[in-house]
């Protein structure tokens, strides 16, 4: 299998809508060699999840892996993803992205995010997502609709080079890891890690 190349900020396919597939295109044995080519590439580029619109193809279609660890199992792939939003309750996290390799900013997103789409065998699908896996989601949906990181950040101040964030902001997540574990809270400890992290979206 080929690593596909990634996209990086600037190029005019991360700011395009992109087109949903229909089943038929889905079921293409082109497809379904993209999926698996977007798999490899997010596993090789230490990613939690990856877009179409990253490997320079403007359709409705990201593939996502909260634990970044190659495990394909694990591995979920979301195509024409509809996303609604069942409550107000936000997060706020660090993220970084593929398309922008280096720098890191601090987020809001909604904390709960359930999904409709329909998966690579072409089949209905709804799942419901919380915390951190529901950021991965947000995260990459907003790539299909042309959309970065950057415009989820209420204060651009929290905007930073990955040295810069692990000298300085790194210490907030690890407090906030850590207090999570004093209050028993186990999910919350583990997402404050992987937030904590070098994988990227």
């Amino acid at each position: 299998m080929s690593l596909l190349k990634v996209a990086r900020m600037g190029h005019p396919v991360l700011a395009e809508k992109a087109a949903p597939w229909t089943k038929a295109e889905l079921a293409s044995l082109e497809t379904q060699s993209l999926i698996d080519a977007m798999i490899e590439t997010m596993f090789e580029e230490r990613g939690v999840g990856l877009a179409a619109p990253q490997v320079h193809v403007s359709r409705r279609l990201f593939v996502m892996n909260e634990a970044g660890d190659a495990d394909e199992a694990e591995t979920i792939v979301i195509v024409n993803p509809e996303l609604v939003f069942p409550d107000e309750d936000t997060q706020s996290l660090w993220e970084g992205c593929l398309s922008i390799p280096g720098i890191r900013g601090r987020t809001e997103r909604r904390a709960v995010v359930e999904v409709g789409f329909l998966d690579r065998k072409g089949k209905k699908r709804r799942e419901r997502f919380e915390g951190f896996p529901a950021a991965i989601v947000q995260h990459e949906t907003d790539h299909l609709d042309g959309v970065l990181f950057f415009e989820r950040m209420p204060n651009l101040k929290l905007l930073a080079f990955d040295p810069e964030y692990a000298r300085f902001h790194r210490a907030e997540e690890d407090e906030e890891e850590d207090a999570a574990s004093e209050g028993g809270d186990e999910q919350a400890a583990g997402e404050a890690a992987i937030r904590a992290g070098d994988d990227d979206l």
